[in-house]
C-alpha cells in the first residue's frame, strides 16, 4: 500500500512510512500604512505551500537509510516532482528542501536500529514536474 508518491519514490512500508504530515500555506498581502485608520491591504497572490513529513523507521521493518539516500539523490537534482497521495489526490509540483535524520539504538556494528526523519517539501510553479527518474 502506498501512502504517497513523490515522483517515482513511494512512501510506505517497503521504503519509509511517515507518521505525521503537516501542511502550511500562506497568502501574500501588501500593506500600505495610513494615518488614523488600519493599514490598506492588497492581495498579491499565493505565498509558500510547504509539507513536512515526519516519522521513524525501525531497521527490522524498513530499510530507511537506503530510502533517505534515494530522496537525497532526488533533492540534489534540483528538480520538482509530482506529489500524489495514496487516495489519488494531486498536491502539485514540489521540491525537496530539507531532509533531517536522527539515528539511535544501534547494532554492534554501528548500524542504527531506529531512524527518525523529517522531510520538508516546497510547492513550486514552473516547469512540469518529473514523474520518473
Amino acid at each position: 500500500m502506498t501512502m504517497m508518491a513523490l515522483g517515482t519514490f513511494l512512501f510506505g512500508l517497503p521504503t519509509i512510512a511517515y507518521q505525521k504530515l503537516q501542511r502550511r500555506q500562506d497568502w501574500r498581502h501588501v500593506r500600505l500604512t495610513r494615518v488614523g485608520v488600519r493599514d490598506a491591504v492588497q492581495f498579491v497572490g499565493p505565498g509558500e505551500d510547504t509539507i513536512t513529513l515526519d516519522g521513524e523507521a525501525v531497521a527490522e521493518l524498513q530499510p530507511a537509510g537506503a530510502s533517505l539516500d534515494e530522496l537525497r539523490r532526488m533533492a540534489a537534482t534540483g528538480d520538482c516532482w509530482s506529489l500524489i497521495d495514496g487516495a489519488g489526490r494531486v498536491y502539485g509540483a514540489f521540491v525537496i528542501l530539507t531532509i533531517d535524520e536522527g539515528q539511535s539504538v544501534f547494532f554492534a556494528d554501528g548500524t542504527p536500529r531506529k531512524i527518525d526523519f523529517s522531510i520538508s517539501l516546497l510547492a513550486v510553479d514552473g516547469p512540469a514536474p518529473r514523474a520518473n527518474g
